[in-house]
């Protein structure tokens, strides 16, 4: 009785450094924290200023979101935006399909977009200034039994129990512990930014969804009066531009036949906020933790952007990982159940992401119907094992 006791009112650490101050990142503070936890989060970024896409939060990453912190999902309604109504059109404008959006019905969360850089802020919000170290390039760690020694280009080493590795597709962590290299390319390019600007089909619809010949591209309110564009093509090698005009220019001509509609959200983007780069993903880990340092986010699964499932997931990672701290004896323990409860399930999601980022370009001409009745059984289930996926109710 004595040593549950004890677990239940020591943490199984005393300092936790996370690097990478994203949503997952901050999210693992709130979460560690709530359990006296001493959490310092590490971030390369000199500020936090207007960065990122919009992004689908959907069922499952709201549920873990407000078991992390109870009362965000209503904060982040207000920042973003709830999608009841979504359009897929052709690049002529025509309207294909339209649809109500029935996640609150059928999941009891709505699916919400917001701007990475609203929920970054919101998030934050939540946490101490004083924990969030900017400014922090990490550039590689050492550990041994007793603890990490982290590494930072032209700062002081940081000391902690644990560290967290919430630093995205590119993280310094993960290359640190298994040495992989470069991410994969999926074959599909990607162009987006978020700017102040009212889509005239806002005024009927929240998503928009335009499919062109091997290229699509999303139109988001993201909220506050700002829209989100993601222009997407396929690609089997990618190539980056040599200057900011010249993503302007190659973006606007990739829409050349389109309706001036979605053209126009394009010119209306002044070139230096266009973000222009490949979709890539990693294949997945057989395990996330060494010693004492672990994954978290796109740093363990990055996936492709097709299901909109990277935050999603991060928050679950985030949640997960506080769990397992609250109900193991020690760090080892710890580590261990966090990749039992979350590997399998960012395995699947990762390996349905990169199908449907190619099913995107898929413009099958035999029996397209056909096909999409054979799909539906499988994607009415798939969709229930992920947007229903909750936090347990044991404590």
């Amino acid at each position: 009785m004595e040593n549950l006791t004890q677990k239940l009112s020591k943490p199984i650490v005393e300092k936790v450094a996370i690097v990478g101050a994203g949503p997952g990142g901050l999210a693992a503070a709130i979460a560690l924290r709530s359990q006296g936890i001493d959490v310092q989060v590490y971030e390369k970024a000199q500020e936090f200023r207007p960065a990122g896409t919009g992004l689908g939060l959907a069922p499952n990453g709201l549920n873990f979101l407000d078991a992390i912190a109870p009362g965000i999902v209503e904060t982040l309604k207000s920042s973003g935006c709830e999608v009841y109504h979504t359009v897929l059109k052709n690049i002529q404008g025509e309207t294909i399909r339209t649809n109500a959006t029935k996640f609150l019905e059928q999941y009891g969360q709505p699916l919400l977009t917001v701007w990475w850089y609203r929920l970054q802020q919101v998030l934050a919000s939540r946490l101490p200034s004083d924990i969030i170290h900017l400014n922090h390039r990490c550039i590689g760690f050492e550990q041994d039994e007793n603890g990490v020694e982290i590494h930072f280009d032209g700062e002081k080493p940081v000391y902690a129990d644990l560290l967290i590795g919430a630093d995205g597709v590119n993280s310094v962590i993960r290359e640190t512990l298994f040495g992989e290299g470069k991410p994969n390319y999926i074959g599909s390019m990607c162009w987006r930014a978020v700017i102040k600007y009212h889509h005239e089909l806002f005024n009927d619809y929240e998503l928009v969804f335009v499919k062109g010949n091997k290229q699509f591209m999303y139109i988001l309110n993201v909220g506050g009066g700002y829209t989100s564009w993601i222009n997407r093509k396929l690609s089997p090698d990618y190539s980056l531009s040599h200057s900011a005009d010249q993503v302007k220019s190659r973006i606007l001509h990739e829409l050349a036949d389109w309706d001036e509609s979605f053209r126009a959200v394009v010119e209306a983007t002044p070139a230096e906020q266009i973000w222009e780069g490949p979709i890539c993903d990693r294949p997945p880990l057989t395990h996330w933790s060494q010693g004492r340092v672990t994954l978290l986010g796109d740093a363990a699964h990055p996936m492709a952007p097709a299901m909109a499932q990277g935050a999603n997931t991060t928050f679950e990672d985030a949640y997960e990982l506080g769990e397992c701290f609250s109900h193991s004896v020690n760090l080892q323990e710890a580590l261990i159940s966090y990749k039992q409860r979350r590997l399998e399930r960012t395995k699947i999601i990762q390996a349905r992401s990169a199908w449907g980022e190619m099913r995107y370009y898929d413009d099958t001409s035999t029996s397209p119907g056909q096909a999409e009745q054979r799909q539906m059984p499988l994607n009415e289930d798939f969709s229930k094992w992920l947007y229903n996926y909750k936090p347990s109710l044991t404590s």
